[in-house]
């Protein structure tokens, strides 16, 4: 969901990979698959991915090809063991705030 990963279109093998292509072959064709290599986003961020699939694997519809800078796996990856509040602040209903504690 995070849309920052390259995933596959058609099933098939792993030819090669590179920091900004994925070459599969599928029914005997090559098909090139490009990542993004530091790319500016409309946020203000870069958008960054890294292959996540080794040469001559093989691979299936709509599985992950290669993953985002925030993303491992496929799954969204900000940090560990984490507690985040989303709540009013000095008790008014604006100027909300996310709190953070480094207490359990």
């Amino acid at each position: 969901d995070s849309g920052a990963l390259a995933i596959a279109e058609h099933e098939g093998k792993v030819i090669s990979t590179d920091t900004d292509k994925i070459f599969l072959s599928v029914n005997g064709d090559t098909i090139s698959i490009p990542l993004v290599m530091y790319q500016r986003s409309n946020k203000n961020t870069w958008m960054h991915q890294k292959p996540g699939v080794q040469r001559g694997r093989c691979i299936k519809k709509g599985q992950i090809l290669a993953d985002g800078a925030a993303t491992v796996g496929g799954e969204l990856a900000l940090g560990k063991n984490v507690v985040v509040a989303y709540m009013p602040w000095e008790g008014y209903n604006f100027e909300d705030a996310v709190l953070i504690s480094e207490r359990w």
